[in-house]
């Protein structure tokens, strides 16, 4: 969707067809929403320009149309973005003058049509400018088509003023986002609630997020980046807020007390229970998923009906019929599919034969066996962001370094040999870091990694890269002399035969 931005500067907006279906008050209301989501959007991108018109069309003033145009096709309620190449009076003779300026090389060669519409009173009829315009590019076409023309020449025709085009844009359609209320989307990072997060912007529902975390911070991380790209792309007019859950002791709850073929269902009756908890707090009057029929084994029509039995908020499913292939089409469209294929999978639950066709009433007596206390202290430490406010380095920073080793991870020691030599912590893999940046699509992706350098600098930067492609990797925070102190102030319990504190267990 390409605009040049030459030789207009004018687009001219059309809301959705849907619009014209609705009453005079409520397509008043509407309109109000998408202007000021319509500003919003402008402006985010830095591109504040003057809006004119009302009702059926709105015109905004633009010295860079092209990238005005792209900013507008994502405005949901926006039917289409057209550019115009000549304004003239509403007068036969000046629109042919202007027409033929506009468009004897956009149609040398070519087979063309013209198109001409009218709204108010004029001493011509839309066939007479039709007319006369064909037969003054007729000498630079190939001929007049009106059945396949290649070139279609649009007049519009509003009271004193004609407005000539070649181009239409599509808009993304639907409502404006917030004239329908707000919902609470449960996000994974994957593809699936992603798309089910943009579909239900495109019914006007403005959206906030619920993520449960299973994963720790880099997981968290990855996550908010999806729904980042969702906010600043997508969600004009509204501020989505993002609230992370540690579902840590959640989980182990769940693990505790229920059957094992029922956890995947479990799991999704109390990260519907969170949701309804953060709804309370945002306002969100449904919640929202990535659920496919069948397309898992807890995604079956039956555990469906017996997750959604526990919920006291209606449950949104956009996705409920989609096929992968087309979700993963849309996650492309719309900017997060790349991001969304990272994502690291935690599946923390993985029974050998899940429950596929669950009752509502055996679910409720698994649930019941649970301590819910555990799930609202979680949802008591929720952590909140504002998407939109949140700067790169703030998406990227806070996940970059850790403090500890975590169990399991393997060591990556960035010092230069000699240092490596004089001192590296005991079972560290030692690697410099322009060769580990090439080369470490060949280490385990399942695997957590924790890499160190002096300053712990050049090993932030790695650990990013490495992040972006979907491994989670951390820098120690303030290189090797933190690393030592934190090796010297370990439990005795952890200190080797040599000495020195071996690897966390």
């Amino acid at each position: 969707m390409k605009v040049t931005d030459a030789p207009f500067a004018l687009l001219m907006v059309r809301p959705s067809a849907e619009f014209t279906l609705k009453s005079n008050r409520t397509r008043r209301r509407l309109q109000q929403a998408l202007i000021h989501n319509l500003t919003d959007a402008l402006e985010s991108h830095g591109l504040t320009y003057p809006i004119s018109g009302a009702w059926n069309t709105y015109f905004v003033e633009t010295t860079a149309p092209g990238e005005a145009a792209e900013v507008l096709c994502r405005v949901a309620g926006i039917g289409s973005i057209v550019p115009i190449a000549r304004v003239s009076r509403a007068e036969v003779d000046e629109i042919v003058r202007a027409g033929v300026e506009a468009f004897a090389e956009v149609v040398q060669g070519k087979r063309f049509a013209v198109r001409a519409r009218r709204t108010g009173t004029h001493p011509f009829r839309s066939r007479d400018v039709e007319v006369a315009l064909g037969a003054g590019l007729r000498p630079f076409a190939q001929k007049v088509d009106l059945t396949q023309p290649e070139v279609t020449v649009h007049v519009d025709i509003q009271d004193s003023r004609a407005f000539l085009y070649a181009e239409t844009l599509r808009g993304l359609g639907g409502l404006p986002i917030g004239s329908q209320g707000k919902a609470l989307v449960l996000i994974s990072g994957g593809f699936d609630s992603a798309v089910a997060a943009w579909l239900i912007m495109r019914r006007g529902v403005a959206v906030d997020y619920v993520f449960c975390n299973l994963g720790g911070k880099a997981y968290e991380r990855a996550v908010i980046q999806v729904a980042k790209v969702l906010a600043d792309n997508w969600s004009y007019g509204t501020h989505p807020r993002f609230y992370s859950i540690d579902f840590t002791d959640v989980i182990i709850e769940m693990r505790q007390k229920t059957r094992s073929s029922y956890w995947q269902i479990v799991l999704k009756r109390l990260m519907y229970g969170a949701g309804s908890l953060v709804a309370r707090r945002s306002g969100a009057v449904a919640l929202v998923t990535g659920e496919s029929i069948g397309q898992v084994s807890s995604q079956t029509l039956k555990n469906l009906a017996a997750i959604e039995a526990g919920s006291d908020l209606p449950i949104l499913r956009p996705l409920l019929t989609y096929d992968k292939e087309d979700i993963i089409h849309l996650a492309r469209r719309i900017g997060t599919a790349t991001l969304s294929e990272r994502v690291r999978e935690y599946c923390a639950l993985t029974p050998d034969h899940p429950v596929t066709g669950a009752s509502p009433e055996t679910l409720d007596r698994e649930m019941a066996k649970i301590d819910l206390g555990v799930l609202h202290r979680a949802v008591e430490r929720v952590e909140e962001y504002d998407l939109r406010s949140l700067s790169t380095s703030e998406v990227v920073l806070p996940y970059l370094f850790t403090e500890t080793i975590p169990s399991g991870a393997e060591i990556i020691d960035c010092q230069p040999e000699s240092a490596y030599r004089q001192w590296h912590y005991p079972g560290a893999r030692h690697m410099d870091p322009w060769d580990l940046l090439k080369q470490f699509s060949q280490l385990d992706r399942n695997r957590v990694y924790v890499l160190y350098c002096p300053q712990g600098l050049q090993t932030a930067y790695v650990a990013e890269v490495m992040q972006r492609a979907g491994y989670e990797a951390y820098s120690f925070k303030g290189g090797t002399p933190a690393l030592r102190t934190y090796c010297e102030n370990k439990p005795a319990a952890a200190v080797g035969a040599s000495g020195q504190p071996g690897e966390e267990a």
